[in-house]
């Protein structure tokens, strides 16, 4: 197995117990006669790369607290967001599925027609109707009309943005209504200066000590789905770190924001739950790099956000729960469709009714499976373009057209620069083990693997389509529209 041994007692998670055995050798051990639920606090940054976090490399400041956190939590190295745009990852997080097979692609802009079907469960509704306290903190992008919205989508509490920062007056190239901040399904009010943008992580982070404190002390389970605004332009930070760090504007607002992270740590640990609360802490897509001095670091991979190269799919992703999860780093693949199953799995929620693409992971963490379980991962863009599939070591990638952001100067303090289009006109291979950076096309010398990864890519386009082959699948489903 790739994965060091992590998880040891997790005491509290008794909607897991079957009484079985557990093998001496497993990740998670279960204490069926604990009392205690298991909390959620799942970060989710906004086009933040891999190496934005000064574990992984980020030069000119640190990020001590949620350094800490990959020091004495699980480290997924092979974490892939499963859309490398916002609104089409956030829909298969939140779905456990490919967001093409929820009807759902790309970033929804201001007035969209289209979002979450009624009858799909979120994850915030699989939690309500496992007696949990549920709230959003930060942005949704999955529909801004009402209907679409966090309350109408399993979220008690919602306090944040319906889309993007950038989508606002104030955007230095496009023209967008006031941006409006929620409260519940009330506007509170319209973030429309830069002073009112420097405060969002800071009041995020407020709400979010808040909301926990509140629960905690009721006794009342939660998970806490926080989706901050930042690093995604426009950059805001409040005052106490601009200036802070040696990279500019950039490094300021990852310094808050691990400033924010390292907050809701202190409150879990201060209320006394931090052994009972999972973290998770992860980013969308990687990042948007036409904006130069204004956007993360790949740490190498190819290219950025709205491409299915690493540069826009591979970010970090942290589990972190003291006394439960060692030390560890796992190279086993997995995305963010897979966390909605195994949270359902992990606090004894029920699995959604209709078909999902994500991965229970708790038999592997258990012990009772051996090998990790998601085999392949496909990569999809556009509206329903196949792009690459990969088994977390190969990557077959398809002829397909895409956005380069090497072909320009990338632009300066906040305005973006020109972005150029190439086109992968023949199969391509990487291995991904001895070029993560993707820049050696080893296509023809590992046939039985070629073979092994057309197969996967036939059996998806049979089942979701593929506008890039002109099959059309039988297993999407239509979005909700307003």
């Amino acid at each position: 197995m790739n994965c060091s041994r992590f998880l040891a007692g997790v005491t509290g998670l008794a909607a897991l117990g079957c009484g079985e055995t557990v093998p001496k050798d497993a990740f998670l051990t279960l204490d069926t006669h604990g009392k205690k639920p298991l909390n959620v606090v799942l970060f989710y940054l906004d086009d933040s790369g891999f190496a934005d976090f000064s574990f992984n490399g980020a030069v000119g400041y640190t990020t001590p607290n949620v350094d800490f956190m990959a020091a004495h939590g699980l480290r997924f190295t092979n974490y892939y967001a499963a859309q490398p745009i916002s609104g089409a990852s956030r829909s298969a997080l939140v779905t456990g599925c490919y967001s093409n097979r929820v009807g759902l692609t790309g970033a929804p802009m201001t007035g969209s027609e289209y979002g979450l079907a009624d009858e799909e469960e979120t994850i915030g509704e699989i939690m309500q109707a496992n007696g949990y306290s549920t709230a959003l903190i930060g942005k949704w992008h999955i529909g801004d009309a009402e209907r679409f919205l966090p309350p109408h989508h399993g979220f008690d509490e919602w306090f944040g943005l319906p889309y993007s920062n950038d989508m606002w007056p104030n955007h230095p190239t496009m023209e967008f209504p006031r941006l409006p901040l929620y409260d519940g399904l009330e506007v509170k009010e319209y973030i429309d200066t830069d002073a009112q943008m420097d405060q969002l992580t800071t009041r995020y982070t407020e709400r979010a000590v808040e909301y926990i404190t509140r629960n905690a002390k009721a006794g009342k389970p939660f998970f806490l789905y926080f989706a901050h605004a930042m690093p995604h332009v426009p950059l805001g930070v409040s005052e106490k770190f601009r200036g802070m760090s040696q990279a500019g504007l950039y490094g300021d607002v990852m310094m808050e924001l691990d400033w924010s992270i390292g907050s809701v740590r202190q409150t879990l640990e201060d209320l006394g739950i931090a052994d009972n609360t999972l973290v998770i802490i992860t980013s969308d897509n990687g990042p948007w790099r036409n904006y130069g001095n204004h956007a993360g670091s790949t740490g190498g991979f190819r290219e950025g956000k709205s491409t299915t190269f690493n540069g826009g799919l591979r970010v970090p992703c942290i589990f972190y729960m003291p006394g439960h999860i060692r030390a560890g780093i796992c190279n086993d693949l997995i995305s963010n469709i897979d966390f909605l199953p195994t949270l359902a799995s992990l606090t004894g929620a029920t699995q959604p009714k209709l078909k999902i693409d994500g991965i229970d992971f708790i038999p592997y963490l258990t012990g009772k499976d051996k090998e990790a379980p998601r085999k392949y991962l496909c990569l999809y863009f556009q509206r329903n373009s196949l792009e690459a599939v990969t088994d977390g070591r190969f990557k077959l990638v398809f002829p397909h057209y895409y956005q380069s952001y090497e072909m320009y100067e990338p632009g300066k303090d906040g305005a973006p620069g020109r972005i150029g289009y190439r086109i992968i006109e023949s199969p391509e291979m990487y291995d991904l083990r001895q070029d993560p950076g993707e820049r050696c096309n080893v296509i023809g010398m590992f046939p039985e693997k070629e073979t092994e990864l057309l197969r996967v890519a036939d059996e998806i386009r049979a089942d979701l389509g593929d506008d890039l082959t002109g099959i059309e699948g039988t297993g999407r489903r239509k979005p909700g529209k307003k």
